[in-house]
């Protein structure tokens, strides 16, 4: 599929199931296909988008599109959704993985890393250098991914559009977040199931039994849900944030430092910019940025191309030196 912004973009968009759980891809370029070693068109370098949560890889279309673009349309880059976070199209079939072995919690925090790192053994050639760039809870996984694929040798570098890890363990209100976050998910997964087979007759009986409020809630939860479980799994996603993303993994990014570069808002309520001041003075080599622009955390809602001009401009040298 062809989409534009100012240009004609190439822009490919694909539902895989990846570790047994849907996903969605997009690709911005020419390049369909870079799992293929014997090529001689393959590029360089990927960049590939993590995304925060929710991990929708639509969110970032005009992101991608903008930066592939600002690169001068040499290297393909790719964002590639959490797993379980897409809706499929309808009537689409189950694929079973044949080389890689369904995850026992691919919805979970721990599920998703390595999601993603079996994603690109499978689909990237060990011939082409990556440049990740994650967002928000994307960091987080982004350095997991790091200290667990030591084979992944081609990662060149990381760019780290907001570093969330930090932040999470000093969120206020955390337990109740946990809490609530963990219930939401057993509510959307009953909603579904029971409003499955036997909707008609359930909001009848609720009717009778509930106040009206209570069906009024439930009605709306239904719209949001609509038999999807993309909902429950973000939920879901987000309760282990709060509980496993306690404190900042210093010495993977110690270990790392030459290849990150990480950027800070300076308006986040998820990432306060003494989080900044403090990473700064732990790393005073590091490559650790303030946002000057006013940019929120959300920034893929009305800033994509302005993150992208500032990332193309951060990477030329690097990119130069290839």
């Amino acid at each position: 599929a062809n989409m534009g912004s100012e240009e004609p973009v190439p822009l490919h968009e694909e539902f895989i199931y990846c570790c047994g759980a849907a996903t969605h891809v997009l690709k911005c370029g020419p390049w369909k296909d870079l799992s293929k070693d014997e090529s001689k068109n393959l590029p360089r370098l990927l960049f590939m988008i993590i995304p925060g949560n929710p991990g929708l890889a639509g969110y970032y279309r005009t992101f991608i599109q903008a930066l592939y673009c600002g690169l001068n349309q040499q290297y393909p880059v790719w964002v590639v959704s959490h797993a379980g976070h897409c809706k499929p199209p309808s009537g689409m079939e189950m694929i079973e993985d044949t080389d890689i072995k369904e995850l026992e919690d691919v919805f979970g925090l721990n599920g998703q890393v390595e999601h993603k790192l079996n994603f690109l053994k499978k689909n990237v050639s060990k011939d082409i250098k990556l440049v990740l760039i994650a967002h928000s809870i994307g960091c987080y996984i982004t350095l997991e991914m790091m200290k667990r694929a030591s084979e992944l040798q081609n990662i060149y570098f990381l760019s780290k559009l907001t570093y969330t890890t930090d932040v999470i363990s000093h969120v206020i209100k955390t337990f109740f977040l946990q809490c609530t976050l963990c219930d939401l998910r057993l509510v959307t997964f009953c909603i579904s199931f029971i409003l499955d087979g036997e909707c008609k007759s359930v909001i009848s009986f609720t009717k009778r039994s509930l106040h009206l409020f209570l069906l009024s809630c439930f009605s709306q939860l239904y719209r949001l849900c609509h038999l999807d479980w993309n909902i429950a799994n973000i939920l879901y996603m987000a309760s282990q944030e709060m509980m496993k993303v306690v404190e900042r993994d210093s010495t993977t990014i110690k270990q790392n430092l030459k290849k990150l570069i990480f950027y800070y808002g300076t308006g986040d309520s998820w990432c306060p910019q003494h989080y900044y001041d403090e990473i700064k003075m732990d790393f005073p080599d590091g490559d650790i940025r303030l946002c000057e622009k006013g940019l929120r955390h959300a920034f893929v809602l009305d800033a994509s191309k302005e993150m992208a001009a500032m990332i193309t401009d951060w990477l030329q040298d690097d990119l130069t030196k290839l």
